[in-house]
């Protein structure tokens, strides 16, 4: 018999239902237990973020610096600006429809406290650097590692970066749902969960039209700019589109996108380069995710928003997402950092990030992957090599 696998979205799914299970008959001594954990997790969680930015940001822009040419930059470019029009898209269809959408409800601390039970202890645990200084440390190294000869710094980052990838998989992922369990457990104890749960249904909704739009309007351009049948292209890439929602991978997913792309025309040197180089640095469809959660999640909290600091967030949250591909659960956990410093997120926000973030991950990974064919297009018009 073989060994029945569960995959991050189910282990989530049956967190939150058994957390709504145990929270209406919960006694309080399991609340303050749950309680005891999360306070723990969340201290760790915070712990880890800077380093997480630092061992995955520094080495994904330093592999990416010194392979330089005109293809690289303008592809570059091209996955930057496609991924920042993603997050604002979202942002404005959220801005328009979520305040219709979505009640204001009671912050998130009121969850955190459970009707006034406490955890049994609490542990602090202090980050060894702010996210900012992280970011800031990540971007220096990387570049600088891009433009020096020596191996002996490239060689230890990428060690760290192991060691970050091991933490996330060995003990922050398989925890997750525990966290998440304990979140649910807490908003079924105080009467919130069924109106996060409402939220979370249209959130869904909302987002999965976006995210069609998006492929919609970048098949348009390349269409335009190669005079080819936009929808056509579209219709030839869905073998990749299916492909990433069941592998859930960019990486897993980059020869049926190569294959696809150049049935649409792409030649194989383009092909070649872009596919793969897309599927590190285009993360339009995580970057349109998190930014239409994050902006539903401040409205039901009624936490002040406008368009500056969403601008600055998602320009800040394209550059991040280079550390994602790979790692799993790692547009998410890249973002928690700028959830943090930018938006003012706390703990209990980022887990229902968290749990929101990964009911949909793979229809993010799909549309980055089908975006990949269409930068390949414009690449290809660009580059002089259009048939």
């Amino acid at each position: 018999m073989k060994k029945l696998k569960i995959g991050l979205l189910g282990k989530i799914l049956i967190a939150i239902a058994l957390g709504i299970i145990v929270g209406l008959i919960a006694q309080p001594w399991m609340v303050r237990t749950m309680l005891t954990f999360n306070g723990i997790f969340s201290q760790f969680l915070g712990f880890a973020i800077p380093l997480i930015i630092l061992g995955l940001v520094t080495p994904a822009i330093s592999d990416i610096g010194k392979s330089a040419g005109k293809m690289l930059i303008i592809t570059v470019a091209i996955a930057y600006g496609s991924t920042v029009i993603a997050g604002l898209v979202s942002y404005l269809t959220g801005a328009a429809l979520f305040p219709g959408m979505i009640q204001n409800g009671a912050a998130l601390e009121t969850i955190d406290g459970a009707a006034e039970l406490a955890p049994f202890f609490t542990v602090n645990i202090p980050p060894v650097m702010g996210v900012m200084t992280a970011l800031v440390l990540s971007f220096t190294l990387g570049l600088g590692l891009a433009y020096i000869d020596r191996q002996t710094l490239k060689d230890a980052i990428h060690d760290f970066e192991q060691v970050v990838i091991k933490t996330i998989k060995s003990a922050i992922i398989p925890l997750l749902p525990l966290y998440i369990f304990g979140i649910f457990l807490n908003m079924t104890y105080v009467g919130q969960v069924f109106s996060i749960l409402t939220v979370f249904i249209k959130i869904i909704g909302v987002i999965f039209a976006i995210h069609i739009g998006i492929l919609v309007i970048q098949f348009l351009i390349a269409g335009g700019l190669t005079a080819k049948n936009p929808f056509k292209m579209l219709w030839n890439m869905l073998p990749a589109y299916f492909t990433a929602l069941g592998t859930q991978s960019s990486a897993a997913t980059i020869p049926v996108t190569l294959q696809q792309t150049r049935l649409n025309g792409v030649s194989e040197d383009v092909a070649g380069f872009v596919i793969p180089l897309c599927s590190t640095i285009h993360m339009s469809g995580s970057t349109l995710k998190i930014t239409a959660c994050a902006l539903a999640l401040m409205i039901m909290q009624g936490m002040p928003y406008d368009f500056g600091m969403f601008l600055g967030f998602i320009m800040m949250l394209g550059i991040t997402m280079v550390a994602a591909p790979g790692v799993p659960g790692g547009a998410i956990m890249a973002s928690l950092g700028l959830l943090q410093s930018m938006l003012g997120f706390n703990q209990e926000a980022q887990a229902l990030m968290i749990a929101l973030y990964i009911a949909m991950d793979s229809f993010g990974t799909a549309c980055n992957v089908t975006g990949d064919g269409a930068i390949a297009l414009i690449i290809e018009k660009i580059m002089g090599k259009a048939k």
